[in-house]
């Protein structure tokens, strides 16, 4: 499997945004089509993309999915969705709309065995998104901290049958601070499993050190707020990694 870069797009009120730490007070917008943001991510050669639906991950429902629907039926890249996935009606509404990964991140923690049966159902299809903060894993668009630990959860779900996990330090997300390499990595180790890393992430330098903990685990990387702010181009992040 090659490292993969994963440019993103965070949805809310049908546009591209960026939170800070995941604060909906502190909001960018960064685009007034999610569509055309993620066809020019499908142009300049990325082979994944990120979405994200922020409204769904604050109202437990699905808000902003039309959007995600029409990049994975009209684009030639990959689409994998996270926020506001709440019930397998949910998962199959993505998959039947051509989704290639469903990212299930509060519902792993409120009910643990349901998304287990997911994942037997769905297999790969299926990744279990983690946020943290300080190690505790954050819950419904990050406004709930839980009591457990994000390594903890991943062993879990690893045992249940999860091929993918996707972290998210939330200290560093939105921050360009660069990412939390310790815990995707422990996380990795930890699971045996692929682990795709997010938040943080500010420079081709933090791409590096990222794919060199590839023998780890560690496949992948979200990219957001770098790509917006002009730190580099999808183009260039992509030949980083190759």
């Amino acid at each position: 499997m090659s490292f993969t870069i994963y440019p993103a797009i965070d949805m809310r009120g049908g546009k591209c945004v960026r939170l800070i730490q995941g604060d909906y007070n502190k909001e960018t917008i960064y685009g007034d089509s999610p569509f055309d943001m993620a066809k020019s991510f499908a142009d300049a050669g990325a082979e994944w993309i990120h979405m994200v639906d922020l409204d769904g991950a604050k109202d437990g429902k699905r808000v902003n999915d039309q959007y995600v629907s029409e990049a994975a039926q009209k684009l030639p890249a990959k689409v994998q969705i996270g926020g506001g996935i709440r019930s397998e009606e949910d998962v199959v509404h993505y998959l039947e709309k051509g989704i290639d990964r469903v990212i299930i991140g509060s519902l792993a923690i409120s009910n643990p065995d349901l998304v287990k049966s997911f994942i037997r159902k769905y297999g790969e299809k299926v990744a279990i998104g983690l946020d943290a903060k300080d190690g505790f894993v954050a819950t419904h668009g990050w406004l709930e901290t839980s009591q457990v630990k994000a390594v903890d959860i991943g062993k879990e779900f690893a045992d249940a049958g999860a091929e993918t996990f996707i972290f998210t330090d939330i200290a560093t997300d939105g921050m360009l601070s660069g990412p939390n390499i310790e815990a995707v990595t422990e996380l990795a180790k930890a699971t045996g499993k692929s682990v795709i890393a997010s938040g943080g992430v500010s420079s081709l330098e933090d791409l590096r050190v990222i794919k060199k903990n590839e023998q780890a685990g560690v496949v992948g990387a979200i990219v957001g707020k770098a790509i917006y702010t002009g730190q580099f181009t999808v183009q260039e992040a992509l030949k980083e990694v190759k």
